[in-house]
């Protein structure tokens, strides 16, 4: 059992933490209300943010003293978004939230993953009629061993997960986001996710 605080208790979050508890882990999701974020960081292991992926940065960077030494398990994308509400571009182009994150919480282990699909394919994944792709990246071994204990508890298969490498290589993960209002554009929005035919 992980003790484990979610950050955002939206759709993402909201599912990651009913599924997560199912499978036996203490979860706690952080409100809006003030200092909640901090005691439920304070108090957990792995830390997942789920918040909008905009103001992360601010948000997270404020919890720098609760996240020393913790993981931190990212799922967002940080975007700005067209007229219609989709994404349209990237927050940090030539960058990403993640490699963002881990410069400001230096003290933090980031492991960036499950950002490259509907959110109803992170707990569900053998739901698609095709195998889908967990990526994984972030610079400590043992913080993406654990994401990966926690992927197989939502459901991954170990070699549906594909560890891209260091933190830099978020920004190629999270640089899917831009298919996403296309895809939906053109086929609706019906769960999907990026896969990795070999």
């Amino acid at each position: 059992m992980t003790k484990i605080a979610v950050l955002g208790n939206g759709r993402v979050g909201g599912g990651l933490a009913t599924a997560l508890a199912r499978a036996g882990h203490e979860v706690t999701v952080a409100d809006r209300s003030p200092g909640s974020a901090a005691d439920a960081a304070r108090t957990a292991q792995v830390v997942i943010n789920a918040t909008l992926g905009a103001g992360s940065l601010e948000r997270l960077t404020a919890l720098r003293e609760e996240l020393q030494g913790k993981i931190l398990m990212d799922v967002s994308n940080a975007t700005v978004d067209g007229p219609d509400g989709l994404p349209a571009d990237l927050l940090y182009p030539g960058s990403s939230l993640a490699e963002q994150l881990q410069e400001a919480l230096s003290g933090t282990h980031v492991v960036k993953t499950l950002n490259t699909m509907l959110f109803t394919v992170m707990t569900a994944p053998a739901a698609l009629a095709r195998t889908p792709t967990a990526f994984l990246s972030g610079e400590d071994p043992e913080a993406k061993r654990a994401v990966r204990g926690l992927l197989a508890d939502l459901g991954w298969h170990q070699e549906w997960i594909t560890d891209l490498g260091g933190i830099e290589t978020a920004r190629a993960a999270e640089a899917a986001i831009l298919f996403v209002p296309h895809v939906i554009r053109s086929s609706g929005f019906a769960p999907f996710a990026v896969s990795i035919a070999r």
